[in-house]
């Protein structure tokens, strides 16, 4: 076959890729990311002078993908990119009323603090603890809201009009205000958040059946691409799909190990909160899987976050964290992205204060890019790891143990 004979040729070199992008908890439909993908590819490839083109988009039974052609550094590359959308899965768990998502509140946030799981995590990163907060307590600000408005025009209903009309009044309006809240929730993100805590926690770190599903399916989606002509498949897991990435190719690897003579097999996590999920009780799955995969030899992974991405928990090396890390660990290598270095002064004061879109950055062109570049690394003639061969992690990681369970 052609890439693999280029391989053979020239190791570390890509002329032909396969790309699975596995989202984090979004219910909006996988083309976001094709026109995320073409226009920050577009700009950054403006920014640091190659050339980026792409071909028509490929719709499959069960997938969204693209194609992408770069020519960097005189090689030219072709890209077939493919996202892997939980959609349903998001979209089940978000579609629970607002009474409902209360009760996932209190049960959610009762887990985690009799679990001993919270003070563990806050032993680590005080942004996503304090992320994880952000819709509790909005929740509870939005019932005391409804709670006060209805209790008013109950009361003035009761004075103006009729004595004892006001307990009629009162839960009507009470509900009214809820829902309104509900209806803007796409500007405050409450129950958005709600629900991707309470879908970690729904079996106490375990994975649903759906979820196995999800897993088994998109693991037979990567298996297929190892058997074709690609000199790397490349698995990008963002935010809560890095915990997905890695049990998927933790399977991949154990039923089927990559073969020298097949396509370089990488892993690359973004923004990753995986310590929400291993922390639990009853996520021994997960822990196995990132002990699995830190030792192997035929694979390269590589986790990228940043300090000012709150809604990750940056350079946590999850491994280590999750109290799994063998002896013989070396995976993954955590570097950081930097934002505040690698973004201009303009672009960096422009989006410091937005936290969710801070989480998508990775996605996204960088003004001062340094050796993490996106579009190079899914597009670019280099494999993951020949780009960071040699590169030391980052000195401000996190490698303690901290999680208050570790069985596997």
């Amino acid at each position: 076959m052609v890439g693999q004979e280029l391989r053979q040729k020239t190791p570390g070199l890509v002329s032909k890729r396969k790309v699975f992008y596995i989202p984090g908890y979004d219910p909006h439909p996988p083309r976001r990311y094709r026109e995320l993908y073409r226009t920050e590819a577009i700009r950054q490839s403006e920014i640091s002078e190659y050339d980026i083109t792409f071909g028509r988009p490929i719709i499959g039974e069960d997938d969204f993908g693209w194609q992408v052609l770069s020519q960097i550094d005189g090689r030219p590359v072709q890209a077939d990119v493919t996202v892997l959308p939980w959609t349903d899965i998001v979209k089940k768990s978000m579609s629970r009323g607002v009474l409902s998502t209360y009760w996932q509140l209190v049960r959610t946030t009762w887990i985690y603090t009799r679990t001993g799981t919270l003070r563990s995590l806050m032993m680590l990163r005080k942004g996503p603890i304090i992320a994880a907060f952000y819709p509790v307590l909005t929740l509870l600000l939005q019932l005391l809201a409804a709670f006060l408005v209805a209790r008013v025009a109950a009361g003035a209903v009761s004075w103006a009009i009729y004595p004892n009309v006001g307990w009629v009044i009162f839960p009507l309006v009470f509900v009214m205000i809820l829902r309104w809240f509900r209806s803007i929730d796409s500007k405050i993100y409450a129950y958005y958040l709600m629900h991707d805590y309470a879908h970690a926690v729904q079996l106490r770190g375990a994975y649903s059946d759906a979820d196995e599903a999800v897993i088994k399916a998109f693991r037979h989606s990567i298996a297929d691409a190892m058997e074709q002509d690609y000199d790397e498949v490349l698995v990008v897991g963002h935010s809560s799909g890095a915990h997905l990435a890695v049990s998927i190719l933790a399977d991949l690897i154990r039923k089927a190990p990559p073969s020298p003579q097949g396509p370089a097999l990488a892993l690359l996590t973004l923004g990753q909160a995986i310590p929400m999920m291993s922390f639990l009780p009853e996520a021994r799955r997960l822990r196995g899987d990132l002990a699995f995969l830190s030792t192997r030899d035929d694979l390269c992974w590589v986790d990228v976050s940043a300090p000012a991405d709150g809604c990750s928990f940056a350079l946590c090396d999850p491994v280590a964290v999750s109290g799994v890390a063998p002896r013989n660990k070396k995976w993954p290598l955590v570097i950081s992205a930097a934002f505040s270095q690698t973004l201009s002064p303009e672009m960096w004061q422009k989006l410091k204060r937005r936290y969710f879109r801070l989480h998508f950055q990775y996605l996204c062109a960088f003004d001062r890019p340094n050796d993490y570049d996106y579009f190079q690394i899914t597009a670019g003639p280099l494999t993951l790891a020949e780009r960071f061969r040699g590169r030391a992690p980052s000195k401000s990681r996190i490698d303690v143990e901290a999680s208050p369970y570790t069985d596997t």
